[in-house]
């Protein structure tokens, strides 16, 4: 019998740690990577190279996905090595620079990551969610004497930091109407299934219910979609946020969509009940477990996630004659 095809749609340290979780599960992965980032050093390339996709996140897909063999291992480190010093170079990481290089040569984004994949020994494959650099756009309230006053702010970096609360977002593409990477498209039709989060809610997470390819997609595909709450809001982006309200503004931006399972830390889930009502205003059962790591109460342990998502898998079901290993 064939893998289960799985695909996991984020980015930064999120996406990792979905990727992380379902590699253990199955070898046949796909990430489909947000390209909004415009911080850190994918944001200055960006500056200094126009049009240029964000790498940053790219990486970290790829990192979550290496191979561990010897080879593998040391390019991945290379990757994420980061330059030291005060000159032009300081805080890039190796693994930015040659995806950026790659990208004026060969121009075409699912090509260079295919190449630097097999580079490191990519078990699955990563994907951009556009082929092209994208925007955020927030609609935000309580920046101003009149707290209903809303706020316009553009930026990744600038909406996960507002001391605002963030209403409602956007994507803004160099040519108007943000279009998905047609493989990024075609995987999610492909999958048996589909897991979205955890992650940064507005900035990693929502961007792709507003890619339209991809939002149609994710409404229509066969696959089970699985959906795997934060462990904790984050200061700025979500501050304030329960549980339920991160779902609730999932049915705001995409009211379409459906889900099959909501998996949440159990102890990060202080009213379970109001839980289970907004999951089912999406069509789901919620599944609460112990998924936080042990030395780490913000961070997903990769090993108890998988194990969660098996259990999702069998109760829900699938179709097709994939196995999880």
């Amino acid at each position: 019998m064939t893998k289960l095809k799985a695909v996991a749609l984020g980015g930064g340290h999120g996406l990792h740690a979905t990727l992380s979780a379902l590699r253990q599960v199955t070898d046949d992965v796909t990430a489909v990577v947000t390209v909004a980032d415009d911080g850190g050093s994918s944001g200055r390339l960006r500056r200094e190279l126009s049009d240029l996709l964000p790498p940053g996140d790219l990486r970290k897909a790829m990192a979550a996905l290496a191979g561990d063999d010897e080879a593998s291992r040391r390019w991945t480190s290379l990757f994420k090595h980061r330059f030291g010093g005060t000159g032009a170079l300081a805080g890039h990481a190796v693994g930015n620079l040659v995806i950026a290089g790659l990208l004026e040569q060969l121009g075409d984004p699912v090509a260079v990551l295919d190449l630097t994949g097999r580079l490191l020994g990519v078990k699955g494959r990563v994907l951009p969610m556009s082929n092209d650099p994208l925007d955020i756009e927030a609609d935000v309230v309580g920046l101003d004497e009149d707290v209903k006053d809303v706020r316009r702010i553009r930026g990744q970096v600038a909406i996960a930091t507002t001391p605002g609360l963030v209403r409602r977002i956007r994507l803004t593409a160099p040519n108007g109407r943000p279009a998905g990477c047609p493989e990024a498209v075609q995987a999610v039709l492909d999958a048996d299934v589909v897991v979205l989060g955890p992650g940064s809610w507005f900035t990693s997470v929502l961007p792709h219910l507003l890619v339209p390819e991809l939002h149609d997609a994710l409404v229509h595909t066969r696959a089970k979609k699985v959906l795997v709450l934060n462990l904790v809001p984050q200061p700025g982006e979500t501050a304030g946020f329960s549980p339920e309200r991160h779902l609730d503004v999932v049915c705001e931006h995409a009211p379409e969509l459906k889900v099959d399972a909501v998996i949440a830390d159990v102890d990060s889930v202080p009213t379970p009940d109001r839980l289970t009502r907004a999951a089912s205003a999406l069509g789901a059962r919620t599944h609460l477990a112990k998924i936080a790591a042990p030395d780490a109460a913000e961070r997903h342990d990769p090993e108890a996630l998988a194990g969660c998502l098996r259990q999702v898998v069998v109760e829900t079901g699938v179709g097709g004659t994939g196995q999880w290993r």
